[in-house]
């Protein structure tokens, strides 16, 4: 009796965490926020609150992306050929 209780109990946590798990690895939509600066527009692409890309769309010309290089707020110009952006995910940090 008490070997089937454990093993009831063991696999009612099992699947309890294979569903946290599960939800746990869903991505996250991005938001995107639409605003009129002056003569352009401005959108920008938040995920869980990180701002990683603006996408800038001029009232004449071509539109074009700032994209996050780090988490400090510093953005490049995704469309100009000057340096090459390397990605750099966050490994390990303590």
């Amino acid at each position: 009796m008490i070997r089937k209780l454990g093993f009831g109990l063991a696999a009612f946590l099992l699947l309890g965490s294979v569903s946290v798990m599960a939800q746990d690895a869903v991505p996250t939509e991005p938001e995107v926020t639409i605003r009129q600066e002056g003569d352009r527009t401005v959108e920008e692409y938040r995920v869980n609150g990180f701002l990683y890309a603006i996408k800038v769309t001029p009232k004449s010309g071509a539109p074009y992306y700032l994209v996050a290089v780090d988490e400090d707020g510093n953005y490049v110009r995704s469309d100009q050929p000057n340096g090459m952006r390397i990605p750099s995910w966050k490994i390990f940090e303590w």
